[in-house]
């Protein structure tokens, strides 16, 4: 079995980080896995498809749309105010710091950017919000660069000028401000789409009822570890709470949406 974090470890510390909070985790429900590495180009779709995760993270859209469903074992609640408490995250809608677009309109007519098709943050949510605000702009963009695969490489296009306007996951939005400002201010937030559960830490293995009570019962211990301290911080991370399964529903019903419009992005 294995575990990863590959979603949010945006910087060396924040791989660093979620390391040291899953070992953690781990040790202390008295569970067993190696760490694996799972980086760029690699795709996370490749990673969810396995049946032997025992600690990932993994995006609510493929977790929903996954079967059998995998065992939810947490999800994180970030620090900033604007999460106000709660495990939710949107995207938001950027354009180059330098742009002279001030609201997501001005941007209709130009280039639009995006992650992979089946991300929920670097393509759905911008969709989504898309097709519900503007609904008859279904083509509001005349030239669609995607493939960009994650966060960093929409902000990448951005600033080398190849898209005008492309989604970010909020969170990982708020580690790269957080671990790599001077990244991060190449951009600016016009917009965000609403809001939709945070993903969730999962495992696809068959685990022991009994392993993985105690693996929950250490997510939320988390919060109060004062080794964790410094993990915390550069995760932006409150605590861990345990979401019904339930939830992430909203994110397979607003992609099928997406999917049943008649605008076709390449």
């Amino acid at each position: 079995m294995l575990i990863n974090a590959r979603m949010y470890s945006v910087t060396p510390a924040c791989k660093a980080a979620w390391r040291a909070i899953i070992d953690w985790a781990l040790h202390r429900a008295g569970a067993d896995a190696h760490y694996e590495d799972h980086d760029p180009p690699a795709l996370l779709s490749d990673l969810w498809r396995r049946d032997d995760l025992a600690c990932v993270m993994m995006c609510g859209l493929p977790f929903s749309r996954r079967e059998p469903q995998p065992v939810i074992l947490a999800a994180p609640v970030p620090t900033p105010a604007r999460y106000r408490g709660e495990p939710v995250y949107w995207s938001d809608i950027a354009v180059r710091a330098d742009s002279s677009f001030r609201t997501l309109e001005e941007t209709f007519g130009s280039r639009a950017g995006y992650t992979l098709k089946d991300s929920q943050s670097g393509y759905f949510a911008f969709r989504h919000h898309l097709l519900r605000s503007f609904p008859a702009l279904a083509n509001a963009y005349p030239q669609i660069n995607g493939n960009l695969l994650n966060p960093r490489g929409v902000i990448k296009a951005l600033a080398e000028g190849r898209i005008d306007v492309g989604p970010l996951d909020s969170y990982v939005h708020d580690l790269l401000k957080h671990g790599d400002p001077e990244f991060a201010a190449q951009v600016r937030v016009i917009a965000t789409t609403d809001p939709t559960p945070m993903p969730p830490i999962v495992a696809t293995a068959r685990l022991p009822e009994k392993t993985i009570e105690c693996l929950r019962t250490a997510f939320l211990a988390v919060q109060a570890e004062p080794a964790l301290a410094s993990a915390r911080e550069a995760l932006l991370l409150e605590r861990f709470v345990v979401p019904d399964p339930s939830v992430y529903r909203v994110q397979r019903e607003r992609a099928e949406e997406v999917e049943r419009s008649s605008a076709v992005w390449p």
